[in-house]
This record gives C-alpha cells, sequence and structure tokens, in this order.
C-alpha cells in the first residue's frame, strides 16, 4: 500500500515566530530528507509555496468555520492516503483557545489517518480560579478528549500531558520530547568572534521570551549574581530581550553597563551567542521540561545549564546531571545552586559535556524523525 502523504496543521509557521513554528519547520523538513511527501497548513496571507520540499498552504482564518470550509475543499483536492499531524496548542487555534469547531472538525476527519503532537493540552483548573479560568479549563480538557479521539497516534512534549487524556487513552500517548530549534554546532571561529565583541568579562546568558511568570525570578537571580562579582556580565537573548535589559537598566542603574541585550539575531548568529556564554540561567516556573525549547538550545551546545525543578519536570533531569538543579522553583534556590556552579570553574566543561551526550542520546531531531517514522506508526 502507498505510504500516506504527510499534511501538518500548525497554528504558526515561519517567518512567524515561536517555538512550534520553528519546531514544525524542523519536522517538515526532516520528513522530506527522509524522503517524505509533506504539506504544511498555517494560518497567513492566501498563498501555496514551495519551501525546501515542503509545499506550504497558507489560508487566513484557516482554523474559523470559513476557515475551516477552505481547509476541507483543499485538502481533499490532495490526492490520498493522507496523514494530518496536528500540533496541538489550544491558544494557537483562536477563539480565546476555546475553539471547540476545529477540534469537532479534526475528529470528523475520519477518511485520513489522523496523528496528534501535544505541546500544550489544557488550560490548568483550580476551584479557586475566577469562573472564566474555570470554564476556559473545563473547555481546554473538551477540545483534547475531541483530537484525541480516533487519533491513531499521539504524542506528548512530556509524560504529564497523558494525564489529562482519557484514561482508556493514556497508555497510547507517547512520550516525545522536542527537539533544539536553533542549530547543535556553531563554528569556533564565529563563537570567539561574538566573545570579542562582547568584550572581557564572565558571561552569564538567558535565551527566552520573557513572560510575566519568567520575568520576576529572572530579575531577582540576575541582580543577585551580578552584585556578588563585579567581573560578570548578563546577556539577554530573545524576543523582548531589548526591552527587559532596558528596563533592568533603569531600575538597578548601578548594573546597567553589565546587562546586555541581543535581539532578532539569526538562528546560527543567535546559537553563537549561547554557545559563548560561560553559564546559562533558565528559570521556569513550572520547572524545566522536555518541552522548553530554550533549554534545549543550551543543552545541544553544551552549555553549563542552572535551571530549575517544578512541577513538570521530569526525573531525568536530575538522573543524568546534565545540568546544574535547584530543588524547587524559588529564585533563592536557584541562586545557590548557580553561586555553587560558578564557585567551581573547572565544573563548567564537564556540565557541558553531560548536556551534549543527553541531548545527543535523547532529544536531538533525528530521534523525532526516526519515531514518526517507525514501523508502530505504518498502516498495516
Amino acid at each position: 500500500m502507498e505510504d500516506p502523504t504527510w499534511h501538518l496543521l500548525t497554528g504558526e509557521y515561519p517567518p512567524q515566530p515561536g517555538g512550534v513554528s520553528d519546531y514544525t519547520a524542523l519536522v517538515a523538513r526532516g520528513l522530506v530528507l527522509r524522503g517524505q511527501r509533506v504539506h504544511v497548513w498555517a494560518p497567513g496571507d492566501e498563498g501555496t509555496l514551495d519551501e525546501q520540499g515542503v509545499t506550504v498552504h497558507r489560508i487566513p482564518g484557516i482554523f474559523t468555520p470559513p476557515g475551516l470550509v477552505r481547509l476541507t475543499r483543499e485538502l481533499d483536492r490532495c490526492p490520498g492516503p493522507r496523514r494530518l499531524l496536528l500540533q496541538y496548542v489550544p491558544h494557537a487555534f483562536g477563539m480565546k483557545a476555546m475553539n471547540v469547531p476545529f477540534c469537532a472538525w479534526f475528529s470528523s476527519r475520519v477518511r485520513d489517518e489522523r496523528w496528534v503532537f501535544f505541546h500544550e493540552i489544557v488550560y490548568p483548573w483550580s476551584l479557586h480560579s475566577p469562573v472564566r479560568h474555570q470554564v476556559l479549563a473545563g473547555v481546554t480538557r473538551v477540545m483534547a478528549r475531541l483530537v484525541a479521539r480516533g487519533a491513531r497516534r499521539m504524542f506528548v512534549s512530556i509524560p504529564t500531558w497523558a494525564d489529562h487524556l482519557p484514561s482508556a487513552l493514556r497508555g497510547r500517548a507517547e512520550w516525545r520530547p522536542v527537539p533544539s530549534t536553533l542549530p547543535t554546532e556553531v563554528p569556533e571561529d564565529l563563537v570567539r568572534t561574538v566573545r570579542e565583541e562582547l568584550g572581557a568579562g564572565l558571561w552569564l546568558g538567558h535565551f527566552g521570551t520573557y513572560g510575566a511568570a519568567i520575568r520576576g525570578p529572572l530579575e531577582t537571580v540576575l541582580v543577585s549574581l551580578l552584585r556578588a562579582d563585579e567581573q560578570r556580565r548578563f546577556l539577554l537573548l530573545g524576543r523582548g530581550s531589548r526591552h527587559v535589559a532596558r528596563e533592568l537598566g533603569e531600575q538597578h542603574p548601578g548594573l546597567a553597563a553589565r546587562i546586555v541585550a541581543r535581539e532578532d539575531l539569526a538562528p546560527l548568529a543567535l546559537a553563537a551567542h549561547l554557545s559563548a556564554m560561560e553559564v546559562l540561567i533558565q528559570p521556569y516556573p513550572d520547572g524545566v521540561s522536555t518541552r522548553r525549547t530554550s533549554a534545549m538550545a543550551g543543552l545541544a551546545l553544551g552549555r553549563a545549564l542552572v535551571t530549575q525543578t517544578g512541577l513538570l519536570t521530569e526525573p531525568l533531569w536530575r538522573e543524568s546531571r546534565a545540568v546544574a538543579l535547584a530543588g524547587d522553583t524559588s529564585p533563592g534556590a536557584m541562586i545557590e545552586v548557580a553561586e555553587q556552579l560558578l564557585s567551581r570553574p573547572e565544573e563548567h566543561v564537564a556540565l557541558g559535556e553531560r548536556a551534549a551526550r543527553l541531548y545527543r542520546e535523547r532529544f536531538a531531531l533525528e530521534h523525532t524523525v526516526e519515531t514518526l517514522l517507525s514501523e508502530s506508526g505504518r498502516r498495516s
């Protein structure tokens, strides 16, 4: 029987920014390099283009009811058999993360082979949350059940997401960590150039998008580490880094000259700046986990990384000893671990080597592509 053509459904795709955008592009190109036929369906200005062997279809409002009519028509024109691989993030589908019609549409595509990758799955529920948040938590659970129903294969970026699936389906959810979305190798001369441009000092770095839940803890840790040693300097990387650096400089004028930002860097340049760091500081409100592409970027490049354990942290982070891991998500715990690591420069290289080894063995893109092409996913 003929192998199905891949059809990746995603709420974002380059040049649209975002971790799911970059991840989907990596997977699409990885499949093409293995001889697969790949289409991507995403929102954007209307058009169809061939991008490095991937056929990219843009449909305005693709996940709205009118967009779904168009998507249905265009999909049905594509020869079968078809395999739909949904990159699932509730808020990516619009309607304030409550797009039940789209999930029902996906569930109804019974002529297609349906697969789902849950990057995120539900809004957290709490009895003490505002009513609107409780409604959102309930609706996202309905949505997850709809897309899971009838799916031939399901993947989760962290094991905890499987707990939110119907009990009969949890055992079928496959854990597939996300890889780094940046280049995993950087020429040494490029790293050397970045270090020369940055200047002397012990450079600490952070890579992220500076959401509210991370911004506060990061500021506390950053300020403490810089005040403890005048030789230390801090580089902020990623979207929003320039704004955050400016605000931190205004709030802590004595540290302003030692807080630097680099925003809107091309992927290779961004990887080179990460590689130039002595230690990366990566706080996460729910703990480090295998869905965090910002952590994966540092691991892949063999950087010493200070982070923290939390609700979503998998056991492998402590077992592998690949990161310097604070025991909880408090800034104080992270500062303590960071200072311990910074007092032992000889440990930085060893920690980076363990990080790179863990990435190669467990997280690299080729593992994702191999899983997607594995025999368990083929038609019988």
